[in-house]
């Protein structure tokens, strides 16, 4: 199972790429766990100083930015 963690504080753009990331899921049929980090500490380990970000099993793959659908599938494959 592919881990997805969407960080951030709750915003709107949060809220955006954490709905884009379940459509990505969705439509490549894969069994994921779409989690949102909202504690500033969590982050922090994460060494992110630009939300929202995005994390694959672990590794960011975008900070600041709320990508397409298309480029998170192309991140979890």
């Amino acid at each position: 199972m592919r881990k997805i963690e969407i960080l951030g504080i709750g915003c709107v753009r949060c809220a955006e790429i954490t709905e884009r990331a379940k459509q990505a899921v969705k439509e490549l049929g894969i069994d994921a766990d779409v989690t949102k980090v909202q504690d500033i500490k969590a982050i922090a380990n994460y060494g992110v100083l630009t939300l929202p970000a995005l994390a694959v099993d672990g590794v960011i793959k975008v900070t600041g930015n709320v990508p397409k659908v298309e480029e998170i599938k192309t991140w979890i494959k």
